[in-house]
């Protein structure tokens, strides 16, 4: 128990299991807000969003080995459970379930779950094995929650489509709601890695956003060619001499493919390294 919030702070599934199950059988409902830790306001507005329409909203804060390739920031990424703790107090969370590893894998994990192509794409294709760790381990927080919402950020958008597609093959009863980025002032998509930004990095990190608004103008301004909206994104990031792309992409909003010509409901992505950070964004366009 925390003694600042009075929130509950549970690690063992046996006893986040009796908990949802209590308040189901009360005919309440339950959502589920899954995190890294590190929470920021993005994080936030997700939970604020499960409490306004759950009877008890969980924030899993879980920093996930399986989505951390050799190399990559694992023993390294922030942690600070109980600021978590208070933030997820503040926005109206009923506890937090912070397992250790050993709790999520008891054992040497020889079970994955992996959604073929969408995995391999955009960020697939730069952490090769990232995906299959998420489904993992959301699959095993969705088996665990059981009946109810799970709320993820629109920031990582290629995981959102990701995680709704694996819901909808596995019939998990849970519905997935998908909610707006939150960004800071000068339009910074809210990160647990931007902490990684020098203070001389942090101005060139909202290259991003501008070359996603670049985009967005090109498609507004009647682009209907993919290579020209990635041409105007792609112009901004080269500008900017701290910014090191991984990609930008122009695809169809729900399967993530790139269309030849642009039509429906887009999302602009983009990826780029600034010093030791390396961030991602998007940005949803319609084209009619």
């Amino acid at each position: 128990m925390n003694t600042a919030t009075q929130l509950p702070v549970i690690e063992r599934v046996s006893e986040l299991r009796a908990a949802v199950e209590a308040v189901r059988r009360r005919g309440g409902s339950v959502g589920l807000v899954p995190t890294m830790g590190y929470l920021h306001e993005g994080h936030q507005s997700l939970v604020a969003r499960s409490a306004a329409g759950d009877d008890l909203t969980v924030v899993s804060v879980f920093v996930n080995p399986l989505q951390f390739a050799e190399g990559e920031d694992y023993g390294t990424y922030p942690r600070d459970l109980d600021r978590d703790t208070e933030m997820s107090a503040a926005a109206g969370a009923g506890l937090v379930f912070a397992p250790p590893a050993e709790e999520m894998y008891p054992q040497t994990p020889i079970t994955s779950v992996t959604v073929k192509g969408l995995n391999a794409m955009l960020e697939g294709q730069i952490r090769p094995t990232h995906f299959d760790g998420v489904t993992t381990v959301v699959a095993k927080l969705l088996s665990i929650l059981g009946p109810g919402r799970a709320y993820f950020g629109e920031k990582d958008y290629q995981q959102l489509v990701i995680i709704r597609r694996m819901v909808a093959d596995l019939c998990l009863p849970v519905e997935v709601v998908g909610c707006p980025t939150f960004r800071e002032p000068d339009g910074l998509a809210m990160s647990s890695r931007n902490v990684y930004l020098s203070t001389g990095e942090r101005p060139a990190a909202t290259v991003l956003w501008r070359s996603l608004q670049a985009g967005r103008d090109a498609v507004v301004g009647g682009s209907r060619d993919p290579g020209e909206v990635e041409a105007a994104i792609a112009a901004v990031l080269a500008a900017e001499p701290k910014a090191s792309p991984d990609y930008v992409a122009v695809v169809d909003a729900t399967t993530l493919d790139r269309p030849d010509v642009l039509a429906g409901e887009l999302r602009l992505l983009v990826a780029a390294r600034i010093g030791r950070a390396r961030l991602i964004d998007n940005l949803g366009v319609s084209c009619d």
